[in-house]
């Protein structure tokens, strides 16, 4: 038999109400901000990923699916969603619209990985992407956004990491004291790290491997290092989040993964997976449509993978309301009451009622035990004395309670 791919997983009809109320509620915030959807390819040119997520990083040289076309053209299944927004916005002219421009994502990205619990290879991402306005309350709104559908589904126990890690200019002078620091420890980092002392330094701060982790905590923090233009920035957030009353934490270890960010990074975390993880992480990246070819935009969004906030809901014991309701279920006796009973549910169905018969030609004992597991709310019994009489009598499953009525008025029970 041929089995789920690796790293994959299936979204059963039980399962998939959760992924519904999630995505109602995810569409319901955002319109409320004034954020609207916007929706990119699944795959990319390879180059919008090496240039904008970064050469240096683990998702370019570790984890991309990537392969070439019957064209020859090297195409990749997007690892993360910011790219492609960037790609769209620069190619199809959207700065020349009213500024800021605030969209949001429902996606599948793609991450070749070690399977783990809350990882996926193929895991989906509600992402939101500002762009046009420098302002450190742009940063504001972009969390302020976050917090508002994390708390609207129930998940209050996070702790909100803030840091930055600089402009372009502030940057050079903590990547220098880095490479001084780390130089020390060139013989004790993994391959990956002493590459990068020469081509990233900053991604050093970002390595999983344990040695590197402990090397890494007394590193020099880029916070001695940002000019004033780029504290003052901090500042003004930091008092938009107190007005928002918004709690946070300044973690001056938050790098995040990807090359394209300057400025603001932030993540909220969780302890409800077992090892304290990040739900949702963001930041600014300022130079990412200029660096795939665009104008000089600035920007700021977030991603939140679904699969773990999922996690989190469970683990946690949050609800996520009930699935949808069958109503009701006509259980036809013979041949000859079929039509009656599909004309019956497709009346029924227009009205908005969730009504459904046998198509499986079964015998009433089997119907009914079909209907009771499924868990109809009525079930209505069709037999050739009900279609003379044009009376009906509709069970309710849960309380036992039998009522007539004619099949024309069924819905004004049912409803």
């Amino acid at each position: 038999m041929i089995t789920l791919p690796k790293g994959t997983k299936d979204v059963l009809p039980e399962e998939s109400f959760k992924w519904h109320y999630l995505e109602n509620k995810i569409r319901g915030v955002c319109d409320r901000f004034g954020v609207k959807e916007i929706r990119t390819p699944t795959f990319e040119h390879t180059e919008l990923f090496l240039r904008g997520v970064g050469e240096t990083t683990d998702i370019v040289n570790k984890e991309m699916y990537t392969f070439d076309d019957k064209g020859g053209r090297s195409m990749t299944l997007k690892p993360e969603g910011t790219a492609g927004v960037a790609r769209c916005f620069a190619e199809n002219g959207l700065d020349n619209a009213p500024q800021p421009t605030k969209m949001y994502y429902l996606t599948s990205v793609f991450r070749y990985e070690k399977p783990q619990s809350g990882r996926l290879r193929e895991h989906h991402q509600f992402g939101v992407e500002l762009y046009g306005s420098a302002s450190p309350y742009a940063d504001a709104e972009v969390i302020s956004i976050a917090r508002r559908f994390l708390n609207e589904v129930g998940v209050d126990k996070l702790t909100l990491h803030l840091n930055s890690i600089g402009c372009s200019e502030c940057r050079k002078e903590y990547s220098k004291a880095l490479v001084a620091y780390f130089r020390s420890f060139e013989d004790q980092l993994c391959p990956t790290c002493q590459e990068r002392l020469n081509k990233n330094p900053l991604r050093l701060l970002d390595c999983k491997v344990e040695e590197c982790k402990r090397i890494a905590e007394k590193a020099p923090v880029v916070s001695d290092y940002l000019c004033d233009n780029c504290k003052e920035h901090q500042k003004k957030l930091c008092g938009a989040l107190d007005a928002l009353g918004i709690e946070y934490v300044l973690d001056p270890k938050i790098v995040r993964g990807l090359d394209y960010y300057t400025g603001t990074v932030f993540e909220f975390v969780s302890d409800a997976i077992g090892a304290q993880g990040t739900v949702c992480g963001g930041g600014r990246y300022n130079n990412l449509c200029e660096e795939i070819g665009g104008k000089s935009v600035p920007a700021v969004g977030f991603g939140m993978g679904l699969e773990r906030l999922i996690m989190v809901m469970d683990n946690c014991g949050i609800s996520f309301g009930e699935a949808p309701r069958r109503d009701v279920y006509i259980a036809p006796l013979g041949a000859e009451q079929y039509p009656i009973a599909l004309k019956a549910i497709d009346e029924l169905r227009k009205k908005g009622i969730r009504a459904d018969t046998d198509i499986s030609e079964r015998s009433l004992k089997a119907q009914m035990k079909y209907a009771d597991k499924c868990g109809y709310r009525f079930v209505v019994v069709l037999g050739e004395e009900e279609v003379r009489k044009g009376i009906v009598v509709v069970k309710n499953m849960r309380t036992k309670e039998q009522k007539e009525c004619s099949l024309d008025d069924l819905s004004t029970i049912i409803i």
